[in-house]
């Protein structure tokens, strides 16, 4: 029987693709379909029989006989005499049940209706998998180094799905081979054309609160919380932390004896440096606690009407002249985590500081409002702070050039000569 070798071609996707009995004879049918009414015009007055198990399928088109010379619809009537040659004994008014042959469809419309089975099983079986990772973003996943190009990983997990690892979602100090395992979370899956397109994440903040997860089974449990993270990726994070048992220590349990437990997470991300703090509702308090390892003397906070830029308020904290490098840290790294991790603007004032100071916002007419926000970066936003740091300090702390640094102390040392 010819219709057994399409059969067949279907079946080799059948056994390759996790696609269930009564949807695949669904989409057999839907194909045939498809091409009988390409070739009559209408699929309405055809039967098809599907059995996809043994490889057998029948096509019946259902016919009115009519009188010879009247026939006005060749597809859903057939004369008198063509009619007898199929059954002598047929009258005018009687159904008749032909069977189609797939030769009768021409071979061009064969070779379509394989290539169009083949699309829709490949549609079918990527909806399948596009709705299977849906349900997973956000969670952590693991897959293994396929190939690595330039701008991405090309990952491939057990089922042979491919997951890519863009350049921009890997920690600086990844490096990975082929074969290699790679962990991250699936930051977010999207169909382009009829393919998913899953990317995992190494950078994303869910994927640090989801190692502490898996790693420390009291998070795990539920017994502690993991109230808030921010992280700059490879570099340095800060995880609040909270438990509703009492007897609880959640920092302790969170870092373990001497570092134990939070080693394998920290060697998971690159040696990322990571500061457990513990979580309060209390708003100084945490603002305090968020710029560990520095020691608040005093602070101010200012609630804005509505957000902005993400932020909710401004505050002013005072610091002891040598806590002021411990709450800006490197390159402006912690009070900027510090500042992610509250909510709040954060503005770092020295003790004994001048009364005689000009806030950096004052000179926007000299200053152009994009060099003012690198210096509020490091948590310089007065004038006074940026003129008792030397030149060679806010080259390396900023990203601004020293003959701009030069220039914008000019300016400053300006406003108080006069």
């Amino acid at each position: 029987m010819e219709n057994i070798a399409l059969i067949d071609s279907f079946s080799e996707f059948k056994d390759n693709k996790s696609i269930d009995r009564v949807t695949l004879m669904s989409i057999l049918e839907e194909v045939f379909r498809a091409a009988l009414k390409r070739k009559f015009g209408s699929d309405d007055n055809f039967d098809i029989i599907i059995n996809p198990d043994k490889g057998d399928l029948e096509i019946w088109r259902n016919r009115i006989v009519v009188a010879d010379g009247f026939s006005e619809d060749d597809n859903e009537e057939i004369e008198l005499a063509e009619a007898r040659l199929i059954e002598p004994d047929f009258e005018i008014g009687e159904d008749v049940s032909e069977e189609v042959k797939l030769i009768d469809l021409g071979r061009r419309a064969i070779l379509a209706l394989r290539q169009n089975l083949i699309s829709k099983i490949f549609e079918h079986d990527s909806t399948n998998i596009f709705k299977q990772f849906k349900d997973l973003e956000g969670d952590l996943y693991s897959a293994e180094v396929h190939h690595i190009r330039h701008n991405a990983i090309i990952l491939l997990d057990d089922e042979g799905n491919e997951i890519v690892l863009p350049k921009s979602e890997q920690i600086r100090s990844d490096f990975f081979r082929k074969g290699d395992s790679v962990r991250g979370v699936i930051k977010s899956v999207e169909l382009r054309g009829n393919k998913p397109a899953i990317i995992l994440s190494r950078t994303s903040p869910d994927f640090l609160n989801k190692l502490f997860e898996q790693e420390i089974p009291e998070v795990f449990d539920g017994l502690i919380t993991v109230e808030r993270v921010a992280r700059i990726p490879g570099e340095k994070a800060k995880v609040a932390v909270d438990s509703y048992d009492d007897r609880i220590d959640p920092v302790g349990a969170c870092v373990g004896v001497k570092g134990s437990r939070i080693h394998g997470i920290v060697r998971e991300l690159g040696n990322e440096n990571i500061d457990v703090i513990n979580y309060t509702k209390n708003e100084q308090l945490f603002i305090s606690r968020a710029l560990s390892p520095a020691k608040v003397t005093s602070m101010e906070i200012e609630m804005y009407e509505e957000e902005r830029n993400g932020k909710k308020g401004r505050v002013s904290v005072l610091l002891k002249p040598e806590e002021v490098s411990k709450a800006i840290g490197r390159g402006g790294v912690n009070i900027r985590l510090a500042s992610e991790l509250t909510g709040y603007e954060i503005d770092v004032q020295r003790e004994g500081l001048e009364e005689e100071d000009v806030e950096l916002t004052e000179f926007t007419d000299e200053i152009e409002d994009w060099i003012i926000v690198e210096f509020k970066k490091i948590g310089l936003d007065t004038a006074r702070g940026v003129l008792d740091a030397s030149v060679a300090e806010l080259v390396k702390r900023t990203d601004l050039e020293e003959e701009t640094i030069v220039d914008v102390q000019r300016i400053l040392k300006e406003e108080f000569e006069e």
